[in-house]
């Protein structure tokens, strides 16, 4: 989603308005969940995705629309019988989308949009707000950490914390005093920090960088840390040491850590300095066997059986993975579950 708010910044710093669509309240088995996005362009090309299919094809018509209007439009689509076959889903579903005209000659869309992206960049939370009762996207406005407003707000100063305390990673559409609100918390996607820069590592962090994470590769030899290697990921680090492998790194909740050195000892340093963080995700590569090995080692050094809980060894979920290809969709399938909310 990083990047998709990063074009909608660039095109309102640009001068092009462009029309998004954002699936506000979805249920049954609709393709995408609410606060899923696209933004269609006056040539009809789009960047994101609300889902494919007929649901695509009938908002990029909706758009052409809403570009001679510039007045938004709420759409239900009921995904059952005919067009449930249409985009291949079984059971159907219900999705309502809103599709509204972003004018880069409004003055106060572009500081809105810069304020988010950089929360993004700086891994803070913010929440979009957007009214759904007017008919113009003016009034949409952003609600920073401190409560303070980027953009206009003219409600009851309570409803901020109303706002901003919603809790949850997907957006939700509100009612208060008979008025309907999409709020959508913005938070960065987390942080993926790959020890270790072998074959593996290139495969994953190809994927990971895809699925939105913010990835960082770290190793302790320049001619496999570089860029010609990994040229999506956001940082590669040269490591003085694999024992020094956490220096100057910020570790949050929001991190996850994966260890996939080339040797055992190497493994069994990190994975020391990992458990001394507040990690949300701590994974480690390598055989039942292998990872005994080290938690005994570990475990003589202090660290305990609570310590080693939080370890995902072998890491990835179980599908026979076998491949640097394979074990890395293993993998990032595992972080995108830890991500959703789900712990094992």
């Amino acid at each position: 989603m990083k990047k998709l708010y990063q074009a909608m910044l660039d095109f309102l710093e640009q001068g092009k308005s462009f029309v998004q669509a954002t699936i506000l309240t979805q249920s049954g088995s609709a393709p995408r969940t609410a606060g899923a996005k696209m933004i269609i362009l006056p040539d009809q090309s789009f960047l994101g995705t609300i889902g494919g299919g007929l649901v695509e094809a009938k908002v990029q018509e909706l758009a052409v629309e809403v570009f001679k209007t510039r007045q938004r439009v709420r759409k239900e689509f009921n995904l059952t019988g005919s067009e449930a076959g249409q985009m291949d889903m079984i059971c159907g579903g219900r999705l309502e989308v809103l599709v509204e005209h972003l004018d880069a000659t409004n003055e106060q869309l572009l500081p809105v949009y810069q304020a988010m992206v950089k929360a993004i960049e700086n891994r803070r939370r913010v929440v979009l707000v957007t009214p759904l009762e007017v008919t113009d996207s003016s009034q949409t406005f952003l609600i920073k950490e401190d409560h303070s407003i980027i953009g206009t707000f003219t409600g009851p100063t309570e409803w901020v914390e109303k706002f901003a305390s919603l809790s949850g990673r997907y957006p939700q559409v509100i009612t208060l005093a008979g008025q309907r609100f999409l709020v959508e918390p913005i938070t960065s996607n987390g942080t993926v920090y790959i020890f270790g820069a072998g074959h593996v590592s290139q495969k994953l962090s190809l994927l990971t960088t895809f699925v939105d994470f913010r990835t960082v590769v770290l190793d302790d030899r320049e001619e496999f840390a570089n860029r010609g290697r990994f040229p999506s990921v956001d940082e590669v680090l040269v490591l003085e040491s694999f024992e020094q492998a956490f220096k100057d790194l910020e570790i949050e909740r929001d991190s996850y850590l994966i260890i996939v050195t080339r040797g055992h000892a190497y493994d069994k340093a990190v994975l020391a300095q990992a458990l001394r963080t507040n990690a949300g995700y701590i994974g480690m590569i390598g055989s039942e066997k292998k990872r005994d090995t080290i938690y005994r080692a570990l475990r003589q050094e202090g660290f305990t059986e609570a310590d080693m809980q939080r370890v995902h060894s072998p890491i990835g979920l179980e599908i026979k993975a076998e491949t640097p290809e394979e074990i890395a969709v293993s993998i990032t399938a595992e972080l995108i579950k830890i991500r959703s909310g789900q712990s094992r």
